[in-house]
């Protein structure tokens, strides 16, 4: 027999944590039965399971590695009368969360009455850069390191900057053969994340990565990091509450750190001059921290003989480095993926842009793009292109919070929607195939962004939101758009690039899988 005191105090306790949780539960289920009442846009409402039994509905006809953000999108088709502005309650898992799919209403949030970014964002970027970051900053110190950065990544100063981009591309091109001549099947991602991830080094570092050839730590470090951040999204309780994430965030932030402190301190002192190394990337470096350094000493008072950097900003570049780095890596590769996806069903689509890269550039593509860059400018149907697949395949989504004093309007209904306690998640996914604002939304058209204001193809403004609008867009945008555009010019005239799903799917043992009709998804 146990001891009676020790049984008598776990079932007090498990009591204690059963009470907690159904009043919890009473309160979020009450709330959203309160504006249901009310007459605010939901799917199917159940008193005990909220949407949970809508959600086991939906996500059961997906494929398992279905990104989530495919949910609100699907609801939206199978509820229509929810509009594109909707709640849904999957608590305890989340809290509730209002879906933005207007245009109209993502500006009020993101523009016209800017909401901080949600908990889920921070909790996600803290154990990489404790929150000094262009993602996460709110206020005042945003608006200064915003300002920081802004010379850094703009189209004037990154056009200067080609040469170092079309270097790197000129290796992508290099391996990319190497996988023709062995005839092999291939992980397009991990050459383009390896690709993105050393233009991000040369542009913000001076630094070559050469991940796309050879190991390197920092690289290794951020990579393996990005697998311990938590997404906010696990439903499994050991994933959530892993004993070992926390050993793992010091381990990789540990190694990352001192990795940039050097390239950091060196750049300093090529900026003070007192860098003796010639072979220094970071002599006479045009490098986004560069210009940050430059911006950020602006009229302060620099002791000639100081030949360390002021340290508090040391710590905040650190971070500021390590958001960028992993914010724009990722994304951009995806997207040149799915570009090079798209076209490879479209191949009428394929056909123009290589006759448009073929008027422009002829056939020594490199040589021109370095001597004049601004031809990358001429590129009409490629930069339509890039933004269809840009619309169906958005790169992220923009989750705010809620408060007791922000309503969200529907401009269709009329209705104010609260967002007291919820996430609000203007969803560029959801937007962007919303049939309100796109007709034929999950058709491939280039074609809609060279029409007339007139025609009824024409993009509804404000209905694009790849990279977000208003003075939190992503900084990050122009380098963006220039080096998948140089990605494009150099491999799409010299590859034939093609999905094997079904041969990826016999080798893996994969199940067969598709949403919307597409094999490739996210």
């Amino acid at each position: 027999m146990g001891d009676p005191r020790l049984l008598y105090a776990i079932s007090i306790c498990v009591l204690f944590a059963s009470g907690k949780f159904l009043v919890s539960l009473y309160k979020a289920r009450r709330m959203i039965i309160e504006w249901k009442k009310r007459g605010m846009r939901m799917p199917p409402h159940h008193p005990l399971f909220g949407h949970l039994l809508v959600a086991r509905d939906i996500l059961s006809a997906f494929p398992k590695d279905a990104h989530p953000l495919y949910f609100p999108i699907q609801i939206r088709r199978k509820y229509p009368e929810v509009g594109p502005l909707f709640y849904i309650d999957l608590w305890p898992f989340s809290d509730p969360f209002l879906v933005v799919a207007s245009p109209f209403a993502a500006h009020q949030l993101i523009q016209e009455h800017p909401q901080p970014k949600a908990d889920v964002v921070r909790n996600f970027m803290y154990p990489l850069t404790k929150n000094h970051d262009l993602i996460t900053m709110e206020g005042q110190m945003w608006k200064e390191w915003r300002n920081v950065y802004n010379p850094g990544f703009s189209a004037g100063h990154l056009i200067k900057l080609v040469p170092e981009i079309v270097k790197q591309v000129s290796t992508f091109c290099e391996v990319l053969e190497e996988h023709v001549n062995a005839d092999d099947m291939f992980y397009l991602e991990k050459v383009t994340i390896s690709l993105t991830i050393d233009v991000i080094g040369i542009v913000t570092l001076g630094t070559d990565f050469n991940a796309q050839r050879s190991e390197n730590d920092f690289v290794s470090a951020i990579r393996n990091m990005i697998l311990w951040l938590p997404s906010g999204s696990e439903l499994n309780p050991f994933e959530q509450f892993n004993l070992l994430r926390p050993f793992a965030h010091w381990y990789y932030t540990r190694r990352m750190d001192r990795y940039l402190s050097t390239e950091i301190d060196s750049c300093y002192l090529s900026h003070k001059g007192l860098n003796n190394n010639p072979s220094s990337p970071h002599q006479n470096s045009k490098t986004i921290i560069g210009l940050a350094i430059d911006k950020y000493l602006e009229g302060k008072q620099i002791v000639e003989s100081t030949n360390t950097l002021d340290p508090v900003f040391k710590s905040f570049a650190t971070s500021q480095m390590k958001g960028l780095i992993l914010a724009g890596h990722g994304t951009t590769a995806n997207t040149i993926c799915y570009v090079y996806y798209m076209l490879s069903t479209h191949p009428s689509s394929l056909k123009l842009v290589r006759e448009e890269h073929a008027a422009i550039f002829g056939t020594n593509t490199a040589s021109a793009i370095i001597e004049d860059p601004h031809l990358l400018n001429q590129l009409p149907y490629t930069l339509a292109v890039i933004k269809e697949t840009l619309r169906l395949f958005p790169a992220d989504a923009s989750p705010r919070k809620g408060s007791t004093s922000f309503f969200l309007k529907d401009d269709i209904s009329g209705l104010s929607y609260p967002t007291q306690n919820c996430m609000v998640w203007s969803m560029p996914q959801a937007i962007h195939r919303e049939p309100l604002y796109w007709p034929q939304p999950d058709t491939f058209l280039p074609e809609r962004w060279l029409t007339a204001p007139d025609d009824p193809l024409h993009p509804v403004k404000g209905a694009w939101r790849a990279f977000e609008f208003g003075p939190r867009n992503c900084v990050g945008q122009e380098l963006s758009m220039l080096e998948m555009k140089i990605v494009l010019v150099m491999t799409l005239r010299r590859f034939d690039v093609r999905g094997v799903f079904e041969e990826w799917e016999g080798v893996a043992k994969k199940r067969p899988g598709n949403v919307n009709g597409e094999k490739g998804y996210q």
